[in-house]
C-alpha cells in the first residue's frame, strides 16, 4: 500500500475560479474498490468533527446497500441540475451523478470535504478550487469482480465493461495518493484517515 504523500496539490489562487479556504478530497477508483466503505469508516470517525464534511452523491439509480447515495429520478435530477443544485456532475454506466452544491459553503467555511466522484471531474474541480487532493482506491481485478458480483445489482450486469474501464485512464489526471483496498481493510482505512488528516 502506498503511504499518503505529504505533498499537497495546492494551486495558486489566481489560476482557479473560486478561492475558498477549505480542501476538497476527491475519492476515485473502479467499481468494487470499496470507496464508499472507506468513506463510511472516515465518516464514523470524523463525522462529528465540524472540520470535516461527507456529503452523499445524488444518483439516478435506486438506492442499495452497496452504496451510500441519494436516489433521484431522471427528471428530478435534471430539475436540480437546472437550478444549480450540483457543484459537480457527470454521467457513467447509463446513470447521472451529482455532488450537492452545498459543498461550496463547506469549502467557504474552511472544511475538508470528502466525496466519491468520477475521475472525469478532477480537472474541473482543480480548475475551480485551489486545494484539491485526489485519492485513488484500487484492488486487484479478481477482487473487484468478486465484489461486483456479490452486489447483485442489475446495473452491474456489464461488470466486464466496468473492469475494462479501470485501465482506460491514461488520459485522465493522476491521483495524489493511491490506496490498495484489496487486502486488510483496517490498513486501508488507516491510510485513508491519514490522508484526510493531511489534507
Amino acid at each position: 500500500m502506498q503511504e499518503p504523500s505529504t505533498h499537497r496539490r495546492d494551486r495558486p489562487a489566481e489560476t482557479t475560479t473560486e478561492v475558498l479556504p477549505g480542501r476538497l478530497v476527491l475519492v476515485v477508483g473502479p467499481s468494487g474498490a470499496g470507496k464508499d466503505t472507506l468513506i463510511a469508516a472516515a465518516r464514523e470517525k470524523l463525522g462529528d468533527d465540524p472540520r470535516y464534511a461527507f456529503p452523499r452523491r445524488v444518483v439516478t439509480r435506486p438506492a442499495s446497500a452497496a452504496e451510500d447515495n441519494i436516489a433521484a429520478g431522471a427528471s428530478e435530477f435534471a430539475a436540480i441540475a437546472d437550478l444549480g443544485g450540483f457543484a459537480l456532475a457527470w454521467e457513467a454506466h447509463g446513470h447521472r451523478y451529482g455532488i450537492p452544491a452545498r459543498i461550496v459553503s463547506d469549502l467557504a467555511e474552511g472544511r475538508t470535504v470528502v466525496v466519491n466522484v468520477s475521475r472525469t471531474v478532477i480537472r474541473e474541480a482543480r480548475d475551480r478550487w485551489p486545494d484539491v487532493t485526489v485519492v485513488e482506491v484500487s484492488a486487484p481485478a479478481e477482487v473487484l469482480a468478486g465484489r461486483i458480483a456479490a452486489r447483485g445489482r442489475g446495473s452491474d450486469a456489464a461488470s466486464g465493461d466496468r473492469l475494462a474501464r479501470r485501465f482506460e485512464v491514461e488520459d485522465l489526471p493522476p491521483p495524489d495518493v493511491a490506496i490498495d483496498n484489496g487486502g486488510d481493510l483496517r490498513a486501508a482505512v488507516d491510510a485513508f484517515l491519514r490522508t484526510i488528516a493531511l489534507a
